[in-house]
């Protein structure tokens, strides 16, 4: 039986490029049909459909190529659940051209100290994209959803609606909002202006 080289990459984000990636496979010798990719998930998911579909395209005698262990994972017993497994089915694992042999205590701990330096890099950037949003909450940048139109904006609208000159559809257009929402502004000024007015 003739062995393959199966690809696997990965990206976080929907925003990140796999060029990069899949051009160090191809370096690496793995044809851009064997390519299986996962877009916009992380390696602690372990649901990712691309890595699901790799794993399940080896064969015994073929080889499972990454550019680096942090694409295939994040944690360290993830990481050492799909060696076990790759290793109980006779297939290889290539990090970056270096192929990891289970067998030897030297290649062992080296992928130990992978996988626990691409699980620690995981938590730092947690860490610090949490303090990142604490930052700027604090300095009021995540203050939630913005109302779309200022208060002076909302009296206008009100106004032209209630002089009768414009349809709807057409003070929606003008101040490139929805219908709804013109409707909504002048329930909610009408029954303002109407609590007010009980008020002595």
């Amino acid at each position: 039986m003739t062995a393959h080289i199966i690809g696997y990459a990965r990206v976080s984000t929907n925003e990140q490029d796999l060029t990069a990636q899949r051009n160090g496979l191809a370096a690496l010798g793995v044809p851009a049909d064997r390519i299986y990719v996962d877009h916009g998930l992380t390696g602690r998911n372990t649901e990712r459909p691309g890595l699901r579909e790799a794993l399940a395209a080896v064969r015994a005698g073929d080889t499972l190529v990454v550019t680096k262990l942090d694409r295939l994972a994040r944690s360290l017993p993830d990481a050492r659940d799909i060696i076990e497994d790759l290793t109980k089915r006779n297939v290889k694992l290539s990090i970056g051209g270096s192929i990891h042999d289970p067998t030897d205590p030297v290649g062992r701990l080296l992928f130990n100290v992978l996988a626990m330096v691409a699980e620690f890099e995981s938590d730092l950037i947690r860490a610090r994209t949490r303090e990142g949003m604490q930052v700027a909450k604090a300095k009021g940048r995540l203050r939630g959803k913005q109302p779309k139109l200022s208060k002076s904006q909302e009296a206008h609208l009100v106004s032209l609606y209630e002089g009768g000159q414009h349809t709807t559809a057409e003070i929606a257009e003008l101040f490139k909002v929805a219908r709804s929402t013109v409707y909504r502004i002048v329930q909610r000024t009408t029954t303002t202006d109407q609590g007010f007015s009980h008020v002595e």
